[in-house]
């Protein structure tokens, strides 16, 4: 019966994990959750870029490159502290009033500039095979991990996406 609600923050469809909802007079508090830190463990799928930067997405470009896990430990460094990142083209970003995504949806292909966000720690978590890592990253608000996953395959001379996603913690919830 709560006469309002509110989120902090939304999760990509591909997503799982944390995402605090608020009621009410609580929903006061969401601004102080989306600005709150947030940590993150995905997968990277090497060798294929998507168009949504993520599983769903359909295949524009591969690559028989697999970065070797040094390789990988040895360029993580370029991605902490406060970077710039090109958002997806499948976001939520506002473009002239309407979502990245609903524009992407129509072939539109949505220019989206750099911004600065800040990623605090990533670390590689698991190589399982020569087709797939796995990350944890803590950062501040607005970084994407599909974009963090895309970015770093190309600099790592391949192509990647972001092939599971879970969020799991958002400032004191987890």
């Amino acid at each position: 019966g709560a006469a309002k609600l509110g989120h902090a923050g939304t999760l990509d469809p591909l997503a799982t994990g944390v995402l605090p909802i608020a009621f009410g007079e609580a929903t006061k508090t969401v601004a102080y959750a989306m600005a709150a830190a947030k940590r993150y463990r995905f997968g990277v799928r090497w060798g294929e870029a998507r168009d949504t930067d993520d599983a769903d997405g359909a295949v524009t470009e591969t690559s028989d490159a697999r970065p070797a896990e040094a390789d990988i430990l040895r360029v993580l460094p370029e991605f902490t502290g406060t970077i710039s990142q090109v958002p997806p083209a499948y976001s939520a970003i506002k473009i002239d009033g309407r979502r990245a995504y609903e524009l992407a949806r129509k072939d539109l292909k949505p220019e989206l500039e750099a911004r600065e966000i800040r990623v605090d720690r990533i670390a590689l978590c698991a190589a399982p095979d020569r087709d797939h890592a796995e990350f944890e990253v803590e950062c501040g608000k607005g970084a994407y991990m599909r974009g963090l996953a895309r970015d770093i395959a190309l600099r790592l001379g391949t192509v990647g996406h972001v092939s599971w996603l879970r969020r799991i913690v958002v400032g004191r919830f987890s």
